[in-house]
């Protein structure tokens, strides 16, 4: 099965110059789905993780159901103010502008070893944020996976030292 015929282009959204990757024709196909969390937890199945933490809002998809599939628990990361209790906050800069993410101050705990998940790497913004956030709680990062990477935007340079996993590269 071929993912990318399950991503579709969307010119000028959210703002004028940006393609966006929509990944809603692979969430709506149980086949692709099916495809994509083999390989999102091909390396991941052997090790051992605590939580897995997925991006607001896209991220949420995959990441809650890496989480099921590892064993381990789903961590909520958000825009400010969404979050009901205490939060650390990590601004970052996106392709497209400015953004903040939060997440619980009792989200992971010291030691425990986690899966950031979001479904685009794109300039590496949001993702080095998750990684501080991650830090900031004592966590240990075992790697950033994506759906997809858009290799262009040299997002990967901001995760050094992180291992990086993305089954689909544009």
């Amino acid at each position: 099965m071929t993912l990318n015929q399950y991503i579709r282009d969307i010119q000028d959204f959210p703002k004028p110059g940006i393609l966006f990757k929509d990944i809603t024709p692979l969430l709506g196909n149980p086949a692709a789905v099916k495809e994509c969390m083999a390989l999102l937890l091909n390396n991941l199945r052997d090790q051992k993780i605590d939580k897995v933490i997925g991006a607001e809002s896209r991220g949420f998809f995959f990441a809650t159901l890496l989480a099921y599939e590892l064993g381990a628990g789903f961590v909520p990361v958000r825009k400010p103010g969404k979050l009901p209790y205490s939060t650390f906050s990590a601004s970052y800069e996106l392709e497209y502008g400015t953004d903040t993410m939060e997440v619980h101050t009792d989200a992971i705990k010291p030691g425990e070893r986690v899966v950031i998940h979001d479904d685009v790497l794109a300039t590496g913004g949001t993702a080095k944020a998750l990684c501080q956030l991650v830090e900031q709680l004592g966590g240990v990062i075992v790697q950033c996976n994506f759906l997809m990477e858009l290799s262009f935007l040299n997002g990967r340079e901001k995760l050094t030292p992180y291992p990086v996993y993305a089954p689909l590269v544009y």
